[in-house]
């Protein structure tokens, strides 16, 4: 844990109770020194304070935002309000506590962060991209795009479908920017990432001794995205029990918190994304048919890059230039040749693989033009072999062997070419820099 208090009673009494319940603790008292120490070590939550002379805690959420994407940050207040817990959580914050803070309710908040910090329930990486602009000129992209200006400013429930890595989120935040109610909040909740008890808080909020740890009423999103966007990502893994709560909500715009018998009312637009078959899970009786038909009142199809191909040269252009003003190289460019080498991939991962491997060549390549060369160094199906590619592999050797043989290789490569950074070696294998810690500390290369 990485708490982040200047008050130093404050924070030491906050350390102690963590350290009491097996956390490793580091405390510093600014947000400056908190970034400095980010650089240098991996931390799986964040407890910062919201008002701290210099940097305040909303300033260092929105730069852990773009520096530590998948790090889940509690904010902690004596100076608390459904306002600043609004904005907090439109900031990117995971969670909102009011001093002074109770024992499980820390604890409860923190055991809902360690969940959410997960690889796989980490933050999707998003496109990098001016406000909500989405890139492309293909016929595919135009009737997304159509779709969008149809149905922005309207109520009605949208469905986005699409492969892993097409730019769902992309999607719903445009919905959301080119509506009436981008004045508003728009709330994500990633429903892969919690288990049903913590998701159904999460949603629905609860009242004051629901449960362990429940010292005080607590919002959920769905409240806090009152007049605005509530974005419900990965909708197809919700349970059945799950299911049901949420059927009510799309249909009577009411609930009642966890724990509450008051029935509340809100105002929400219903946008959800997932990348599986739901008529086929309906049909399995995995998913609910009435809950399918609430969801699918306008679906929007996200294709495939494969499918828009025409987009491939504009959407890497566009990702160089933007990448290399994040990463210091402002001015970089692709020659035709490198596009040509590019166009030649299927692109499996869509267009999240194509930003990834765009941030790679920007960080890893000489000088201020990506060439062919460069491509294929990094893009083994480019007519290349990639610096993370597997090695000679013990002869008769497990399954598992092997995957640990290349594993331990890639981890090697990847900090090679990186120079030790390793906040750039998780880059590079695409991984979180808490997963690349746990890799390195399992292959003995700590």
């Amino acid at each position: 844990m990485l708490v982040v208090e200047d008050d130093a009673a404050v924070g030491k009494v906050l350390a102690a109770l963590l350290v009491r319940e097996g956390f490793q603790v580091h405390r510093v008292p600014s947000g400056e020194e908190a970034l400095a120490v980010l650089e240098t070590r991996a931390f799986d939550v964040v407890i910062s304070d919201v008002r701290m002379p210099g940097m305040s805690g909303m300033d260092l959420l929105a730069k852990l935002g773009v520096a530590f994407p998948e790090l889940p940050v509690i904010l902690l207040t004596a100076h608390g309000s459904v306002p600043l817990a609004v904005e907090a959580m439109k900031a990117g914050a995971r969670d909102f506590l009011l001093k002074p803070f109770q024992r499980d309710e820390i604890l409860f908040v923190v055991e809902k962060a360690l969940a959410q910090a997960k690889p796989e329930a980490g933050r999707a990486p998003q496109l990098a991209a001016e406000g909500t602009a989405m890139v492309g000129g293909s016929p595919a992209m135009h009737a997304v795009l159509g779709t969008i200006r149809k149905v922005a400013s309207g109520t009605a429930t949208v469905l986005i479908r699409g492969e892993t890595g097409t730019g769902k989120e992309l999607v719903a935040r445009a919905l959301h920017e080119n509506g009436a109610r981008k004045e508003h909040p728009f709330v994500r909740v990633h429903c892969a990432a919690l288990p049903d008890a913590l998701l159904e808080s999460e949603l629905f909020g609860y009242e004051k001794g629901a449960f362990t740890g429940a010292q005080a009423r607590k919002p959920g999103r769905v409240e806090l995205a009152h007049r605005g966007t509530l974005f419900l990502d990965e909708i197809g893994d919700i349970t059945p029990q799950v299911q049901v709560k949420l059927l009510r909500v799309l249909q009577e715009r009411e609930f009642e918190r966890v724990g509450g018998t008051q029935t509340i009312k809100v105002d929400v637009r219903f946008v959800a994304a997932t990348h599986r078959d739901l008529e086929v899970m309906v049909a399995k009786g995995e998913f609910r048919e009435d809950l399918f038909y609430r969801l699918n009142v306008v679906p929007i199809h996200v294709p495939p890059l494969r499918a828009r191909t025409e987009d491939l040269e504009a959407l890497a252009r566009h990702f160089v230039k933007t990448l290399g003003k994040a990463n210091g190289k402002g001015g970089m460019g692709l020659d035709g040749a490198a596009i040509e080498a590019l166009r030649a991939y299927p692109w499996p991962g869509n267009v999240r693989q194509l930003q990834n491997l765009m941030e790679r060549l920007v960080v890893l390549t000489e000088g201020m033009t990506i060439h062919k060369a460069d491509v294929e160094r990094e893009l083994p199906a480019a007519g290349g072999s990639s610096p993370l590619a597997l090695g000679p592999q013990p002869d008769g050797a497990s399954l598992d062997a092997h995957r640990l043989a290349a594993e331990k290789e890639a981890l090697i490569r990847a900090l090679a070419h990186a120079k030790n950074n390793r906040t750039l070696a998780a880059r590079l294998l695409n991984v979180s820099r808490r997963t690349l810690y746990n890799k390195l500390n399992e292959h003995g290369l700590a």
